[in-house]
């Protein structure tokens, strides 16, 4: 099957997510703020990424009727 813009965009946040987790856990914020702001990016990313998850569910059931 061939990858739709849903599975690209969530393939980018995922590394996304996963980038900013190794940033975090690998001691790249120099400070609490920076730290609190890169839990907050992957807060966000988070729920983008079930924003895309059901953008991507209510388009394929769309497409079945």
């Amino acid at each position: 099957m061939a990858k739709t813009v849903f599975d690209v965009l969530l393939e980018r946040i995922d590394d996304d997510v996963v980038r900013t987790k190794e940033f975090i856990s690998g001691g790249g914020p120099k400070d609490y703020p920076q730290y609190r702001e890169a839990v907050g990016n992957v807060r966000g990313l988070e729920a983008c990424k079930q924003h895309v998850q059901d953008l991507a569910k209510n388009y394929l059931e769309e497409d079945d009727d």
